[in-house]
């Protein structure tokens, strides 16, 4: 009785014994306000630690494409100077477009 006084404000205030079955059902209604008040905040915390995990899951997934895409950026790079570098030797091919000297688009409209 003295915690329930004591959680509205009175501070202080002398409180009478109660009877045995007062205290009992004062007992057992603060026992289960406990109750409801931790198994609500457990299930937030865990439904905090899903969407973490969820988001931390979506950045590696994000990080890992990122990466994907730099080391087939840089492949291509690669590549690139490949056939640049083969387009300067004496005796390439000019700029790499095949014997014709034509680029695919110009072979197929005709040019």
């Amino acid at each position: 009785m003295r915690t329930k006084m004591r959680l509205l404000g009175f501070r202080g205030a002398a409180v009478k014994p109660l009877n045995e079955e007062a205290a009992a059902e004062l007992g057992a209604e603060l026992l289960g306000e406990a109750l409801v008040f931790g198994v609500g905040g457990l299930c937030i915390y865990l439904e905090y630690l899903r969407q973490a995990g969820q988001s931390r899951r979506r950045e590696e997934h994000l990080e890992q494409t990122l990466s994907d895409l730099r080391q087939g950026l840089e492949q291509l790079q690669r590549d690139l100077d490949e056939l640049r570098a083969q387009g300067q030797r004496p005796g390439g091919q000019g700029h790499a477009q095949g014997s014709s000297g034509h680029t695919p688009a110009q072979a197929v409209n005709g040019a």
